[in-house]
């Protein structure tokens, strides 16, 4: 694995309809005050017909805008969903082709909400200097078409957006550790989108199946495997929890954050969140974050981040970089 990389730029995008708690409420059983104090989302965007291709190629065009890039000069493009447009042709092929990247190298990567993180970490690998010098990276989703609308426990939780970064080989170490983990065993406490094959024959088409959650198995599995997962990759990278000047977590819940806070004894403040305005965007959820705070002036050229997405899978996974 190559260290020797850097964050060029990022971007992010969202659909333009906006789904709130009271909005919900006229649907289902439920109210802005229940889901405000229980998860701490206020409102989400919900696509009213893009798919996942198209949020990661909006990501895509303001990316290379504004590092000025050309498509072409792309070696790679890695795309983390679990909503994919399809099975095949992947999402990234969709991307590449739309952006006529012609001599990139491009493929998905499926690890829901640490999905970007596994990205990442994946790119990092390809990274040489040499034949992959340049890399775009986005998680994208559409979880609308896997929610059931019904279902208060999961339809609250989710949300559509995309975000990304591109990264290229450097001269200097950029990413300082990391710590990844799949916990198989405790698979079926998160699920959505699985299908099953047909008893008799010729069988119908298969299908969909949507989010189904065992949230307090997910609760009590981020709130003490996101820690572990931290410190880990801070122990690889040699640095204690006071050189990390912010933790850009995946933003599944505002009470799963505040406690992952306490349990590292790190104030609050070093953990931006944006939560209430997007609810849970699986894989988009820390590129569209990190994004929001590089924006705001709040992450600047030289901090060091924690990157850490936990999830379907389930799944962790950390990495200690500098921007």
């Amino acid at each position: 694995m190559s260290n020797k990389w850097r964050i060029v730029t990022t971007a992010s995008y969202a659909p333009a309809r906006i789904v709130t708690n009271d909005d919900l409420a006229a649907i289902m059983d439920t109210s802005d005050q229940w889901i405000r104090e229980r998860t701490g989302i206020r409102r989400r965007h919900i696509s009213a017909g893009e798919n996942t291709a198209d949020l990661a190629t909006q990501v895509a065009d303001r990316l290379l805008k504004r590092a000025g890039w050309p498509a072409q000069s792309l070696d790679l493009i890695v795309i983390a969903t679990m909503s994919s447009n399809a099975c095949t042709p992947s999402t990234a092929a969709i991307v590449q082709g739309r952006l006529g990247a012609g001599r990139a190298v491009a493929f998905d990567l499926s690890a829901a909400c640490s999905g970007f993180v596994y990205a990442l970490s994946t790119v990092a690998r390809f990274l040489d200097g040499k034949r992959f010098s340049r890399a775009m990276v986005i998680g994208s989703e559409v979880l609308s078409k896997l929610i059931d609308w019904h279902d208060r426990s999961t339809a609250v939780l989710f949300g559509d957006a995309a975000g990304g970064v591109l990264v290229e080989s450097t001269s200097a170490p950029h990413l300082l550790g990391e710590s990844l983990a799949t916990f198989g065993d405790q698979a079926a406490s998160l699920s959505a989108g699985g299908t099953a094959p047909s008893p008799v024959f010729p069988g119908p088409v298969a299908k969909l199946q949507p989010f189904r959650m065992n949230g307090r198995a997910v609760y009590r599995f981020a709130t003490h495997e996101v820690p572990r997962s931290i410190e880990g990759a801070l122990t690889t990278a040699g640095l204690s929890l006071e050189a990390v000047d912010h933790f850009i977590l995946h933003q599944a819940n505002i009470r799963i954050i505040q406690q992952v806070a306490r349990r590292l004894e790190q104030p609050l403040a070093k953990f931006p969140t944006n939560i209430a305005d997007f609810g849970n965007t699986a894989a988009a959820s820390e590129p569209v974050l990190l994004n929001e705070c590089v924006e705001k002036g709040l992450v600047r050229r030289g901090d060091v981040l924690a990157l850490s997405g936990f999830g379907g899978g389930l799944t962790s996974g950390t990495m200690i970089i500098k921007y």
